[in-house]
């Protein structure tokens, strides 16, 4: 365990392996896993991050959201396949100067794709179409079949590697009649694709939670995200799952108090009594959200729990360490051993995936191998 002398975020690599491996257990022998790295890999390090699951785990594929994303990974030094969510029309040439696969969501990013392709003299460039089966957020609807195959007969410049859907509450029991119309509505559209285009590409539908709760829907690819990064979206898989970051800073200084006495702007906390305060070198700049702030959130100090007192400030946050035996210089715990993520996102009625990639990327990474 370091100990460390700043604001950190340790990416821990040993829970990322942990996790990988516990997901492709819950895959059948063959199934290929997609790593959803966006967003800076949830919020740690996207390069560091899909280098280890490539070079150290032999990870099928990597998913981003955007083009700029996939190029950051390439001059990164990675080579395996890149599907692009949600390519923007004015990026596109960029994703075959990078050699990224493109999710073709609908007619503007297909027909668009499709004159880059030809102009740069492409054959059977390898793209993705995306269906939407009720997540009603990107991709064509299965009313649109006929379409995508008469388009993909006529240009020889693409060729749809693969077929893929996303699940809109694969994690809520109560929606598992939604999920499984989903499921079918998927298997209509893949049948029909494969029937009319005489080839079987690859099939992916489950995000994290469907893996866990949908094995009919594996086919032949699964994509994984907050998983890799230790969250199950729920307890039984939370449990088997290891948290891969902790958000770390340290004491800058201990005040003493007096009881009428104010902390921070618009003295928003007032001492009722005699405290001991201590202020770390970590705010709203940094992922810490102001609405922590008034003894909303809590940050961890030598085992104990010491809540943030008064308002969130850009670069720092106030905590009240009254009773805690502590000294300038000790490491304090935002979020990992002693309080999880989910449990500090809970104070304000948020996700782990907002705190995670929330942390600004002026926290310095420190990874452990």
């Amino acid at each position: 365990m370091l100990h460390n002398q700043e604001s950190v975020l340790e990416i821990n690599f040993k829970a990322l392996a942990h996790n990988y491996t516990f997901i492709k257990s819950n895959t059948k022998a063959g199934t290929k896993i997609l790593a959803v790295v966006k967003a800076f890999g949830y919020g740690s390090d996207a390069v560091e991050v899909a280098k280890y699951l490539q070079d150290e785990l032999d990870v099928d594929y990597f998913a981003v959201a955007y083009i700029r994303e996939g190029a950051y990974l390439r001059a990164g030094g990675i080579t395996k396949p890149i599907l692009v969510l949600h390519p923007q029309v004015v990026n596109l040439k960029h994703a075959i100067a990078y050699n990224l696969e493109p999710s073709l969501y609908n007619d503007r990013i297909f027909t668009a794709f499709a004159k880059e392709a030809a102009k740069q003299g492409k054959k059977e460039y390898p793209v993705h179409i995306k269906f939407n089966t009720g997540l009603n957020r990107l991709g064509f609807f299965e009313s649109d079949i006929d379409f995508v195959v008469s388009k993909l007969k006529t240009l020889k410049q693409l060729k749809a590697v693969s077929l893929f859907s996303h699940m809109a509450a694969s994690e809520d029991p109560n929606e598992k009649e939604f999920t499984t119309t989903q499921i079918n509505t998927f298997k209509k559209i893949c049948t029909t694709f494969e029937k009319e285009m005489k080839y079987k590409p690859t099939l992916h539908m489950t995000n994290t939670s469907g893996i866990f709760n949908y094995p009919e829907a594996h086919f032949d690819m699964v994509r994984t995200g907050i998983g890799l990064y230790g969250f199950g979206n729920e307890t039984k898989f939370d449990k088997q799952l290891q948290p891969v970051a902790s958000l770390k800073s340290v004491i800058s200084q201990i005040h003493r108090i007096e009881k009428g006495e104010s902390v921070g702007y618009n003295r928003a906390y007032i001492a009722d009594d005699y405290k001991t305060i201590a202020t770390l070198p970590l705010g709203h700049a940094d992922g810490i959200s102001r609405q922590f702030g008034n003894s909303v959130g809590s940050v961890v100090v030598n085992g104990k729990l010491a809540p943030i007192i008064g308002n969130v400030c850009m670069d720092m946050i106030m905590i009240d360490i009254t009773g805690i035996r502590c000294n300038e210089g000790d490491e304090v715990i935002i979020f990992g051993e002693g309080q999880t993520t989910e449990e500090l996102a809970s104070k304000i009625n948020t996700i782990s995936y907002e705190l995670l990639t929330a942390v600004s990327q002026r926290v310095k990474r420190v990874f452990l191998r």
